[in-house]
């Protein structure tokens, strides 16, 4: 049963304040211009929006690093505003080339790994030299997962979560701190 924005919202804690979730991304960018400018020569970066969970962090970072990059995304999906992961759905590939590039694969949140580890394969499918990922969360779940963030914000326990780019049944992508549902 959907429930209403207000209702979920009022059914939750804060668990991450605003200026925390800020200062992890601030030091997120931090950390992947400083490894990107070890690399010589320079690598042509593009950065892989998985939509629509990692546009928060996406944009969070544009406006922050200062490594030269490109603009993709990607739109694949499991949760499809359910609380329940399903099959993994494709709805966009890259638009620019990845060949022989460095693609920096940005996402909300690493839970089960399985949609982040589908798009980095299809990333090096498609020609990519090498591939990182950033999560603004990596989910505490006690789950093995299938892939490891190369760049993570922050740690969060294994709880329904939602704001910076994650959803609860489709609501409060936009929040700028992070939530946990009470109950599910």
């Amino acid at each position: 049963m959907t429930q209403q924005p207000n209702q979920l919202y009022q059914q939750s804690t804060e668990i991450v304040s605003a200026g925390a979730v800020a200062l992890a991304i601030e030091q997120m960018a931090a950390k992947i211009d400083a490894d990107f400018k070890q690399h010589q020569p320079e690598p042509e970066v593009v950065l892989l929006c998985v939509m629509t969970g990692g546009l928060y962090l996406a944009g969070q970072l544009l406006a922050v690093l200062k490594t030269p990059l490109q603009l993709s995304y990607v739109h694949v999906q499991r949760y499809n505003q359910t609380l329940q992961g399903d099959v993994l759905n494709w709805f966009v590939e890259p638009m620019l080339s990845l060949q022989n590039k460095t693609v920096l694969v940005v996402d909300d949140i690493l839970d089960e790994g399985i949609t982040l580890a589908a798009v980095k394969q299809r990333c090096l499918i498609l020609g990519a030299k090498q591939v990182f990922v950033a999560v603004l969360t990596d989910k505490d779940n006690q789950v093995e997962k299938p892939i490891q963030a190369d760049y993570v914000g922050l740690r969060v326990p294994n709880l329904y979560i939602f704001g910076c780019g994650m959803d609860v049944q489709g609501w409060w992508r936009n929040l700028p701190s992070i939530r946990a549902l009470n109950a599910i």
